[in-house]
């Protein structure tokens, strides 16, 4: 889902996609996921290829990755990107929204699921004109296996709230949020803007939770435009 953004790179960026454990290409080892194990996978990732400073990019699940692997270990890291996604642990009512989806996918399988899950994410306009990124994420979820689809909804519903934190966060960060983003608010992200000491944000129009693959072409020019002021 970041070859639009790593083809667009200029020649002096090296530009990493990196798979979440059980996701991809990477597998799942003990099976028991967190938000928490995710950025110690990441923080460990770059400690094998040894950079010592990056700029990392998350949208919606791998925002909350990046603002994690930023409260561990905040020296690792000169810039945030965190598309769609926020600082806050999910309440009951997000809890229990995604125990019914466990429930559907161990019942239903994975297909229901996947349909459900783009109508959800992107927008009007993505859903009838770009077929590709409908196909992308529709086949991204059905090469997972429903147990590391559940054990993901668990993840995302076990996760630390991170926003006392944003304060201490002494690098730039560019907030992005699809304006038709069903999944994360304004609000939320409002938030991450008001508590990063050095943030701006951009609102894409015509885009849901995925602005990268909705609009790839402006996602990747606020991108540019971030990494060339660090």
């Amino acid at each position: 889902m970041w070859i639009p953004q790593l083809d667009a790179l200029p020649p002096q960026v090296t530009g990493i996609a990196a798979d979440i454990r059980g996701h991809g290409n990477t597998t799942v080892g003990h099976g028991f996921f967190s938000v928490d194990v995710f950025a110690k996978d990441l923080l460990a990732f770059l400690k094998r290829l040894a950079i010592e400073k990056s700029v990392l990019c998350g949208v919606s699940m791998g925002g909350y990755i990046a603002l994690r692997a930023y409260q561990i270990q905040p020296e690792s890291f000169s810039g945030l990107i965190l598309s769609d996604t926020h600082s806050l642990a999910d309440d009951n009512a997000a809890k229990i929204k995604r125990f019914d989806s466990i429930q559907s996918v161990l019942k239903n399988g994975k297909r229901p699921f996947s349909i459900g899950f783009v109508n959800n994410v992107l927008s009007k306009k993505s859903l009838l004109e770009n077929q590709a990124a409908i196909d992308l994420i529709k086949s991204s979820i059905r090469r997972n296996t429903e147990s590391s689809i559940c054990a993901t909804l668990l993840a995302l519903a076990s996760r630390t709230d991170t926003t006392d934190s944003l304060k201490d966060i002494s690098v730039p960060a560019l907030v992005i949020r699809g304006a038709e983003d069903r999944i994360t608010t304004k609000e939320q992200a409002e938030i991450l803007t008001s508590q990063i000491p050095d943030s701006i944000y951009v609102e894409m129009n015509e885009c849901g939770h995925l602005p990268n693959l909705e609009n790839a072409e402006l996602f990747n020019r606020e991108m540019h435009a971030f990494l060339n002021r660090i």
